[in-house]
């Protein structure tokens, strides 16, 4: 009988790379659609001075459907979509840096490691100045903006989809060059690279944990569907304090990583670090279920086709 506790992973030179990327871009797609509400919510809790707008997740959903309408809970999605390149760069990155340090470690939670932050690194880069302007957009309200720049509403129904983002570019360049772009960079790597560092050694964790406790004929992808969660609420949590600051760094505009913390603990104490905590934890989980068993579902789809009945996945 098959040890349980050795799930099987696929790795990089297993995988047909034309149908992984067709696969995955259509997938990535699909998550951001899903869960891009609750990410604009996160912002916005985060943001805000205490409870000024919002008390909290589902509080912050009702009122901008009913203030702003539907359209409301997808500002700057549009802007947004174009971090599905560096979606594909960090998979890509992630995927060959295991190969890499497969060649001097063989251990899953040093692969896992090492993959997980470099690969955040290379996204950061390319999603950081996408982050930037979406991220104002999210802020604008009808009439108003939680943020240092406010959009001018036009009649043309194109000008509502183009126009915002071009106001939005010219007044972060106008306000900050081309650095204004990048704004927040520092904050977003000590956010995301421990975020994904310490997600994929708990994925693998809380699977092979998962294992132990259950039958030897649970299926592989509902122990990776559970750990993938489970590894984003504790990650999530872990880092959440920094994301707090890196969101009020990017929107607010402040070049400071230690006085927006000393601003933020005077202002509203310790708690103010879980600003948006419930919010984050909300999309990633159902995000991340989609993300591993699509994930994986994905891998196993992109198989070289000499290897589709060679082992069992």
């Amino acid at each position: 009988m098959e040890d349980k506790r050795n799930i099987p992973i696929i790795e990089w030179e297993h995988l047909d790379k034309k149908k992984f990327y067709v696969f995955g871009v259509c997938m990535t797609m699909m998550i951001r659609v899903s869960v891009y509400p609750f990410t604009l919510i996160r912002t916005r809790l985060q943001v805000q001075k205490g409870k000024s707008l919002y008390n909290g997740t589902f509080d912050a959903f009702v009122k901008i459907l009913r203030a702003e309408g539907a359209a409301g809970l997808y500002r700057g999605f549009l802007v947004n979509t174009f971090t599905l390149i560096s979606g594909q760069c960090y998979v890509t990155t992630y995927e060959l840096t295991r190969k890499y340090v497969s060649k001097y470690n063989n251990s899953n939670v040093v692969k896992s490691l090492v993959a997980g932050g470099s690969a955040s690194l290379v996204a950061q880069s390319i999603t950081v100045p996408i982050d930037v302007v979406s991220q104002h957009l999210m802020m604008q309200r009808e009439g108003e903006s939680m943020g240092r720049f406010k959009v001018r509403y036009q009649d043309c129904k194109r000008n509502v989809v183009f126009g915002q983002t071009k106001d939005i570019l010219v007044q972060i360049f106008n306000a900050d060059g081309l650095r204004g772009f990048y704004r927040g960079y520092v904050a977003s790597l000590l956010t995301y690279i421990p975020n994904s560092a310490v997600w994929w050694p708990f994925y693998h964790f809380y699977a092979e944990q998962l294992s132990f406790l259950t039958p030897k004929d649970c299926p592989h992808l509902l122990l990776q569907a559970i750990s993938g969660p489970l590894a984003a609420a504790t990650a999530s949590t872990l880092t959440n304090p920094m994301d707090v600051i890196r969101a009020r760094v990017q929107v607010e505009g402040k070049s400071s990583i230690i006085l927006t913390f000393k601003q933020l603990m005077a202002e509203e104490g310790p708690w103010g670090l879980t600003k948006g905590l419930s919010a984050r934890i909300i999309s990633a989980t159902p995000s991340t279920i989609v993300i591993v068993v699509g994930y994986e579902t994905l891998k196993k789809l992109s198989l070289r086709p000499e290897l589709v009945d060679s082992r069992h996945w």
